[in-house]
C-alpha cells in the first residue's frame, strides 16, 4: 500500500543528499545492533554523524568509502551517548534487514536527490 499523497512542495522539503562514509565503527551502546558513521557531504554541508542499523549486510570495512543517500535536514537525534545528525536511507530485504540506498555511479558529494 502506498503512503499518503503529497505535493511536489512537500517532497522538496525533504533534503536528501549523497555523502561518502569516512568512518564506521560499532555502536555497542545502541539497543539494536548499529554502527556509528561519519559521512562527508561536501563543502556546502560538511561532515555529519549517523547511527545506522545496517550490521547484517555491512562491516565497517565495506562501508568506508561507499556513497550513501541520507536526509540531512532532520533535527539531530540523541541515541544514547551519540548524537545522530542525518538519516541514512535504505530498504528492507525479504528478511527485514536494511540494504543501503546510494548511487550506482560515483557522483559529487552533497548532490541533492531529484
Amino acid at each position: 500500500m502506498a503512503g499518503e499523497t503529497i505535493t511536489f512542495d512537500d517532497f522538496l522539503k525533504v533534503d536528501v543528499r549523497v555523502g561518502r562514509v569516512l568512518s564506521a565503527e560499532p555502536f555497542p551502546e545502541a539497543r539494536k545492533p548499529a554502527y556509528k558513521l561519519r559521512i562527508d557531504f561536501g563543502p556546502e554541508i560538511g561532515e555529519r554523524r549517523s547511527s545506522a542499523q545496517i550490521t547484517e549486510h555491512y562491516t565497517p570495512e565495506t562501508l568506508v568509502g561507499r556513497q550513501v543517500a541520507a536526509v540531512v535536514n532532520f533535527p539531530p537525534k540523541q541515541i544514547g551517548p551519540f548524537k545522530s545528525e542525518c538519516l541514512v536511507l535504505g530498504f528492507t530485504d525479504a528478511e527485514g534487514k536494511v540494504v543501503l540506498l546510494g548511487p550506482d555511479q560515483d557522483v559529487p558529494l552533497g548532490g541533492r536527490m531529484h
